[in-house]
């Protein structure tokens, strides 16, 4: 990767996500994420998994901040999102790669300006990053599809789009809903060894997924949500029960 592509690093050495009785209610009223705290360390790979309508999104959202605590206090980078004026977070969000479960790619812009976006909106030279982006959409098998459109790719296709935008960046923090829910086995087998190199490379991977025969063959530490409320996250205790 090229220097001049990079954003800096988070250096804190603590921990690279802190929720501490962090809660989310909504203006309905429902309460979405009720005490929920646990902290993730930098350069580490986790699992979100729990039941449809558990508050996956909505901690997913808190963590790519696309939203705000209501209740307790959340961290990332060292910084307080619930305090964090609009000038920060910005930088803050450079260092997050977001693989979205509905791709969100810019129908108008080609594969290849759809994966650069991340340098095109800090007015990056394209010199600084082509290859990059041809490398890793030939590494996703879309090495002859960077003129095409969104719409003329299947929804696999679209999906290995979506993560090659979240990890061309190579970013400190990569979050992913699902990123191997419309791809075959092969290529979600290659997908998640992406995501284990970029984790070789410093990045903390949080992957969001109900593919619970992936989260064991893993290994890696996992966060369960079940109503709201964290019942597993890393550091409990086999058999203790979550901290209310």
């Amino acid at each position: 990767m090229n220097e001049k592509t990079r954003t800096p690093r988070y250096r804190d050495g603590g921990p690279i996500v802190r929720f501490d009785k962090v809660g989310v209610t909504y203006g309905s009223g429902t309460q979405a994420l009720r005490n929920v705290s646990f902290e993730l360390e930098s350069g580490g790979f986790y699992f979100l998994t729990g039941p449809s309508g558990a508050g996956k999104s909505t901690l997913l959202k808190l963590m790519y901040l696309a939203l705000r605590p209501s209740q307790g206090r959340a961290q990332l980078f060292g910084v307080d999102i619930g305090s964090a004026s609009r000038d920060d977070l910005p930088m803050l969000r450079r260092q997050i790669g977001v693989v979205f479960q509905d791709f969100r790619l810019l129908p108008h812009l080609s594969v290849f300006d759809n994966v650069a976006m991340p340098f095109r909106v800090r007015d990056v030279p394209l010199s600084h990053y082509a290859e990059d982006v041809d490398d890793l959409l030939r590494w996703v098998g879309l090495g002859g599809r960077i003129d095409a459109l969104p719409e003329t790719l299947s929804g696999g296709e679209q999906q290995r789009v979506a993560i090659a935008r979240a990890v061309v960046g190579k970013p400190s923090l990569l979050i992913a809903d699902e990123p191997t829910g419309n791809v075959d086995p092969e290529m979600g087998a290659r997908i998640i060894r992406l995501f284990i190199e970029l984790h070789k490379l410093g990045a903390t991977v949080v992957i969001a997924t109900h593919d619970l025969d992936l989260v064991r063959r893993s290994g890696a530490p996992v966060l369960q949500l079940e109503a709201g409320e964290l019942t597993q996250f890393p550091g409990l205790e086999p058999g203790a029960k979550a901290r209310r």
